[in-house]
């Protein structure tokens, strides 16, 4: 049976990667939700911290997004073992195209999935069929890291298909490929719905997209109004028109200006206690709600 190996290496990346997204979600979310200070939270974007509730149906969705995000990775690797013609992955250093080889193919991934990624985030606000998938993402208008891929299934399986196609394309060394998503991608993914901003990366970076942008775009940009759906750069929105100038949503850094981040008004913002995310029962009374 030579599909054999493939549900077991489907599984096997399926409990990795589940790990791994908790925890590199969760150690950020420890530090700045479960335990916020008015320091931190003079950087924050929304003033405010989502409810218990709402950070457990991002672990739900994000699950849930998990068991599809490495549908593509896995078939990658499954045909590069089976030395298929299809895919032209390598690991190591290719014999013919030497380790100089690997700078031009960590740029590539880079822009070919960041402009991947754009145009179809972009696509799924512009048009309407696409919003009723994209949409649910969208529950969370002030997300928490555990946000980063709480997709819907059909969105979290095209977002991964670069990791599939890419190495069709050309050669491509895998360690690096998978090196520069889990990295790259997914740790600039829970910057971008971290919440907080900072001082390096202003919310007015005329280069990347900002956790600030992508805070914006959780909140204004619904059905029909694409607004900053890049991921690693401005330049897609730019060309497209989708920048955001409005003033219905300001950065920390312009609240700080104006004065809206004082000892005062930390004093009024609810602290919400995340230890129920830790009960068991937490979590059982909303699968019985769902019932």
């Amino acid at each position: 049976n030579n599909w054999g190996s493939f549900p077991a290496l489907w599984l096997a990346m399926a409990l990795a990667g589940y790990v791994g997204v908790m925890a590199m979600s969760g150690l950020i979310f420890r530090k700045f939700y479960a335990n916020p200070t008015f320091e931190s939270w003079q950087y924050k974007s929304n003033p405010k911290y989502p409810t218990c509730e709402m950070v457990r149906d991002e672990i739900i969705q994000t699950s849930k997004g998990v068991s599809v995000s490495v549908l593509c990775p896995a078939f990658s690797i499954w045909l590069a073992g089976k030395n298929s013609s299809l895919t032209q992955a390598y690991c190591g250093i290719h014999p013919e195209l030497g380790a100089f080889r690997m700078i031009f193919e960590f740029f590539f991934i880079v822009l070919a999935s960041d402009f991947t990624e754009f145009l179809y985030h972009y696509a799924g606000h512009y048009y309407t069929f696409m919003w009723d998938v994209h949409k649910h993402h969208h529950v969370f208008y002030n997300p928490s890291p555990f946000a980063v891929i709480a997709d819907e299934w059909l969105d979290q399986f095209v977002r991964s298909t670069p990791l599939l196609f890419l190495p069709m394309i050309t050669p491509l060394n895998m360690d690096l490929l998978f090196a520069t998503y889990v990295i790259f991608f997914y740790g600039y993914g829970v910057y971008l719905h971290w919440g907080f901003e900072v001082d390096c990366l202003p919310a007015d970076h005329p280069i990347m997209n900002t956790s600030f942008q992508h805070y914006a775009h959780h909140a204004i940009s619904v059905k029909n109004k694409p607004y900053h759906t890049g991921f690693f750069f401005k330049i897609w929105d730019q060309m497209f028109g989708s920048i955001y100038t409005g003033e219905t949503v300001i950065s920390a850094m312009e609240a700080r200006k104006r004065g809206l981040r004082t000892r005062a008004h930390w004093d009024k913002v609810e602290k919400v206690d995340y230890s129920p995310l830790l009960s068991h029962s937490f979590w059982m009374t909303n699968e019985k709600k769902k019932m």
